[in-house]
């Protein structure tokens, strides 16, 4: 009952306080729903799991304008959330980390740390960005697939030969021709010799695959 009668003898206050605070939360989930976007380095882009963050942000932060200032309500909010079972796998490690980004986000702001939170979303957007301008310019693994027939195994191995450092990872002959997956590390601007598999007679496709796994050297 002490709820409902706060909830009918809010003010003017209090009720622009709430909007302020989901618009500015829908504002920080937007930039790092960009910066997720611009930042993303995986094999699928999964734009469902990036709107997740805006929406992450924005009850982040009303979750805690309920519990804030109310004791009943924060106990039966963490008795709902330990009931609550998340089953979809996070596969990118990094994905996690802008989950919790966003949360940390939700939090500053449902607390009244506006300044906080803005100042700290900023920064570390202009982070991620910087590091993946300074990823991009690195050499990243790789994994090279070519299938071919018998008349392409000779030039095909001078080629990879000339790879940098590319290491066979698997090879399987079948009647219809033969399979090679190579694992090699290159520069995002150095991927045209890809093409260059194409032109050699007996070579039916070329593949290269970013690797997620770290090389060992």
């Amino acid at each position: 009952m002490d709820t409902i009668k706060a909830l009918f003898t809010t003010d003017a206050n209090q009720v622009a306080l709430a909007i302020i605070t989901i618009v500015v939360g829908f504002i920080i989930g937007l930039f790092i729903y960009f910066i997720y976007k611009k930042t993303f380095s995986g094999v699928i882009y999964s734009r469902t799991f990036n709107l997740s963050l805006v929406m992450l942000t924005m009850v982040t932060a009303m979750v805690i304008m309920f519990v804030s200032n109310n004791v009943k309500m924060t106990l039966g909010m963490v008795g709902a959330l330990s009931i609550v079972r998340f089953r979809t796998a996070i596969k990118d490690p990094i994905d996690t980390v802008f989950m919790f980004w966003a949360i940390a986000e939700g939090i500053a702001l449902g607390a009244q740390f506006f300044i906080q939170g803005i100042i700290g979303a900023i920064l570390i957007g202009l982070i991620m960005v910087i590091l993946t301008m300074v990823k991009g310019s690195r050499s990243m693994p790789y994994l090279l697939i070519i299938h071919f027939d018998e008349r392409a195994a000779k030039a095909v191995k001078q080629m990879v030969a000339q790879l940098p450092n590319a290491k066979l990872k698997s090879k399987t002959v079948q009647r219809e021709g033969v399979e090679m997956a190579i694992e090699l590390r290159v520069k995002e601007s150095e991927t045209g010799f890809v093409d260059k598999f194409l032109r050699v007679e007996g070579v039916f496709d070329a593949t290269l695959i970013a690797h997620q796994g770290d090389m060992i050297s």
